[in-house]
């Protein structure tokens, strides 16, 4: 019955016409989940994506050669290989987040994932060619599978980083997207059952429940997965996470000790952040002639305001950080609010949720101290706020006698990602600058950049605000520079050649 020649009616060409454009939204959310989950856990976002993309494009050249060799019964594997993409697809992200906890298996659980994801993409297109071949000419077969398959892939990339990531986060969205797969799969069951033997229907409607009742299951209990899965990765006891619509957010504690994650990368501990914070803070701040109008890029935690909020001729403090999660986490979070001393419900404060680079070059102000407290640059999208570009609007942003400094990850752990600020900010036309560090037991040694346009004398140095660290002999010491971390002959970092991502990744996967 099934191998006999089939003319589609409207309804059956309109189900599969339909069919192409959710497999053209899932193809592109497969890549998106992938190359997402990856560069969260390893950096490098160019360089995940391109092993994603080109991995999957390469593929899905498999899947349709493959695809020569199914000369008959085409509703039937058509069906079936939604089914196989459904489990395959919509648990690639919970694969993927459990194969971290064995680092090692990463990449070759990833390649396999990839690679069978992109073969069964592969197989569906030509199968549904050929399947409607029998309704449209040639001409106007091809064009309208591949214009809905692009539809779809378009619609894709819209929703992905305005719905799916904000409303789902990255787990809750791979298995949504197995779902859509399963669910072309039965439509196209329903619709065309009576095409398929009875011996192949009962293990496609056996299969189809049981992949469904799964993929619910977990899409169900996903919170309690994700919560299980930080519970391992994290040291300390999880008490709250959130996926944004930029990154993920994880908050831990053991006893007194509440460190905050992005990403997986540790932002601060509550108790050692007091090291970091006036190192950053009371360093210019201590030297600088004027303070009365302060810029802090990054800093959404609200602990470097906190710092600021010390010193009586602060008039005004702009917090400009991307992500407005993390700035309400700052803002309402009892425990977060308790560290920074509801910084962010100071007058004196005004937050900005934008691109650190996009608002320095829009404003109109002019700044006497820019406190520059970004996450380190271990993507792409970060290591542009440490190009020279960067810092050349930056600079112009100044006052006449204004400082800036920068966060500048470990000159220890990273020593060539560091100089590599110090050089970028010389090659952004800063005259002078000053290089410093200290060792926060949380973090290592760390480093910090200070710049300006006009020379200052550090033996100048006088604190007039409280601090539990910072004093002047750890200011002198902060500046003497060990030698064996000492480099020389760094690049600098631009915007179309971002070396301090290289050096910075280098670095740290020695370490790591």
């Amino acid at each position: 019955m099934e191998n006999k020649k089939h003319v589609l009616t409207t309804k059956e060409s309109v189900i599969l016409l339909l069919s192409v454009f959710v497999v053209g939204f899932c193809t592109i959310i497969y890549e998106l989940l992938i190359g997402s989950v990856s560069s969260y856990f390893l950096g490098d976002s160019i360089k995940q994506f391109s092993l994603v993309i080109g991995l999957t494009m390469t593929a899905m050249g498999l899947g349709t050669l493959v695809s020569r060799l199914v000369k008959s019964n085409l509703i039937y594997w058509f069906i079936l290989i939604e089914i196989i993409l459904a489990i395959v697809g919509g648990l690639c992200v919970p694969i993927l987040y459990f194969s971290y906890m064995c680092e090692p298996i990463y990449y070759p659980v990833m390649f396999i994932l990839i690679m069978a994801i992109g073969t069964l993409i592969g197989l569906e297109i030509p199968l549904l060619t050929r399947i409607m071949e029998q309704y449209y000419d040639l001409r106007n077969n091809i064009s309208n599978v591949l214009s809905l398959d692009y539809l779809g892939a378009f619609i894709a990339t819209l929703a992905f980083p305005f719905l799916l990531l904000p409303l789902m986060g990255i787990f809750e969205s791979s298995v949504f997207a197995g779902l859509l797969n399963l669910v072309v799969g039965i439509i196209n069951f329903y619709w065309f059952k009576d095409k398929i033997t009875f011996k192949r229907r009962a293990k496609l409607r056996t299969s189809a429940v049981l992949i469904l009742f799964l993929l619910i299951g977990i899409f169900v209990c996903s919170k309690g997965l994700m919560k299980y899965w930080e519970n391992n990765i994290f040291d300390d006891r999880v008490i709250f996470s959130k996926q944004t619509k930029y990154q993920k957010l994880v908050m831990t504690q053991n006893k007194e000790d509440i460190r905050l994650f992005i990403d997986g990368n540790v932002q601060f501990s509550s108790v050692d952040e007091h090291r970091y914070h006036e190192l950053l803070i009371h360093v210019p701040m201590s030297l600088a002639k004027h303070k009365e109008n302060i810029l802090v890029l990054g800093g959404g935690d609200g602990l470097a305001a906190r710092e600021l909020l010390k010193y009586k001729d602060v008039k005004n403090i702009t917090v400009v950080d991307l992500d407005k999660d993390m700035t309400d986490l700052a803002k309402y979070n009892r425990i977060v609010k308790e560290l920074n001393q509801g910084s962010f419900f100071n007058p004196k404060v005004k937050i900005v949720n934008s691109d650190a680079f996009k608002y320095v070059e829009n404003s109109n102000e002019f700044f006497d101290v820019i406190i520059v407290d970004l996450p380190d640059p271990n993507n792409s999208s970060l290591a542009r706020l440490y190009s020279r570009e960067f810092y050349k609007v930056v600079r112009k942003k100044l006052s006449k006698d204004g400082l800036l400094v920068s966060q500048s990850t470990s000159p220890y752990f990273s020593s060539e990602a560091y100089w590599c600020v110090n050089e970028t900010l010389k090659a952004a036309g800063f005259r002078y600058t000053y290089p410093y560090h200290v060792y926060v037991p949380s973090f290592g040694d760390w480093g910090f950049v200070m710049a300006s346009n006009v020379k200052y004398d550090l033996d100048k140095f006088k604190l007039a605000v409280p601090t539990k660290y910072l004093d002047k002999e750890t200011f002198k010491k902060a500046f003497v520079i060990e030698k064996d971390i000492i480099r020389d002959n760094i690049k600098y970092s631009t915007l179309d050649k971002p070396a301090i991502l290289d050096y910075y990744l280098q670095g740290w996967r020695y370490w790591n």
